[in-house]
Parts: C-alpha cells; structure tokens; sequence
C-alpha cells in the first residue's frame, strides 16, 4: 500500500473516531489511535517514534476509564437502577436514529423508561433520567479532551 493511501486511510480513520467520541456506536479514541499509528506507520516512524504511541495509546486506554467513570458517576449519584442505566444505553443506541436531537433525548428517554419499569414514580425517574444523561454528556466531554491531547501530542511529535 502506497504511503499516500495509507495517510488518506490514516486521515479517514481520526475524522471517524473524533465523530465516534460523540456518537456512542463508533469506538472513538480506538479509531483515532489506529489512525495516528497508520500515519506514523506510513512515515516510518521517523517523525513519531514508539515513544509517542506508547503515550497515545495510554491515552486511549484511559478513554475506556473515564467512559465509564463518567456515565457511572452520573448515574450512581442519583440512584439510578441498572434498568436505567440499560435503559440509557439503548435510548442513545434508538437516539442515532434520530440524529442530531435523538442522541441527547434517546439517553435520558431511555433511562427514564427503564426507572418507570424499576418501578419509580415519574418524578424520581426524570431525575435519574437526567442524572444519567449528564453522565453521559460528562463522559463524552472528557472523551473530547483527551481527543484534543491526543492530536496535540500527536501533532507535536510529527512537527517539532
């Protein structure tokens, strides 16, 4: 495979995973990992050595943490059952459908159905609903900024 075709793959491969950090049915910072190590693979090494990937791919392990952290959080501290939190998974996997407005309401709609069927009265339910929601909204955030690292260091090595 020629060099130029493996830095448009490369290319391909980080636009995908930065819109897989918002969109929960790509593997965000995995793809753009894959995509930097296509890229350094390409030039050989050269301008982004072991070192650097060693760092970025850290950086996407630690993605997984703070995913989970973050949707966890959000909805433990508002006693969300696990009904809610499947709820919310499938709300955001429904809400994809329903792109841009479907992936913000699909999670808490989700949540909020699977605490109505745990058993919860409305009230309590949205607020678990909305718990849950924030968490994913943190977790997505926090995604973007080690996203935004990831290219920054990734830059760096390529250019200086």
């Amino acid at each position: 495979m020629s060099p130029q075709l493996m830095y448009a793959l490369a290319a391909l491969l980080v636009v995908v995973g930065l819109a897989g950090v918002v969109l929960p049915a790509l593997p965000g910072l995995p793809l753009v990992f894959v995509g930097m190590l296509i890229a350094a693979w390409a030039g050989g090494f050269a301008k982004v050595g072991v070192a650097t990937l060693v760092v970025l791919g850290l950086l996407t392990l630690f993605s997984f943490v703070v995913d989970f952290w973050a949707t966890a959080h959000g909805a433990k501290r508002v006693g969300a059952s696990k009904k809610a939190i499947v709820g919310a998974v499938l709300g955001t996997f429904a809400g994809l459908f329903f792109a841009p407005i479907g992936l913000f309401v699909g999670p808490f709609v989700g949540a909020l159905v699977g605490e109505l069927i745990h058993g919860r009265e409305l009230g309590a339910a949205a607020k678990v609903g909305f718990g849950t929601w924030l968490g994913l909204v943190l977790a997505i955030v926090l995604k973007l900024g080690l996203a935004c690292a990831m290219l920054g260091i990734f830059a760096f090595a390529w250019f200086f």
